[in-house]
């Protein structure tokens, strides 16, 4: 894509700049809520936030368990010759 021309407007106390569609399409930014800014070499650079590894796992184990919905699907099972296994 070509570079193109956007205006810096105020915004507040801030000022900003309105990002047209096509931008937001090609950077895959098109249902996006929020970015990470940062500044690199003197460029404004938005990127997509890096989620953690099994993040919000924790939050969801329990609001599962706190509706009792977290009882095994196949129940309690084991091997019938395991019984005889001192553990």
């Amino acid at each position: 894509m070509e570079a193109i021309h956007v205006v810096i407007r105020p915004f507040g106390n801030s000022k900003g700049v309105v990002l047209p569609k096509p931008v937001l399409v090609q950077a895959g930014f098109v249902d996006a809520t929020d970015v990470e800014l940062t500044v690199e070499n003197g460029a404004i650079v938005l990127r997509k936030p890096v989620r953690q590894s099994r993040a919000g796992w924790a939050e969801a184990a329990h609001q599962v368990a706190s509706t009792r919905e977290d009882a095994l699907v196949l129940g309690e099972f084991g091997n019938e010759s395991n019984a005889e296994i001192d553990w």
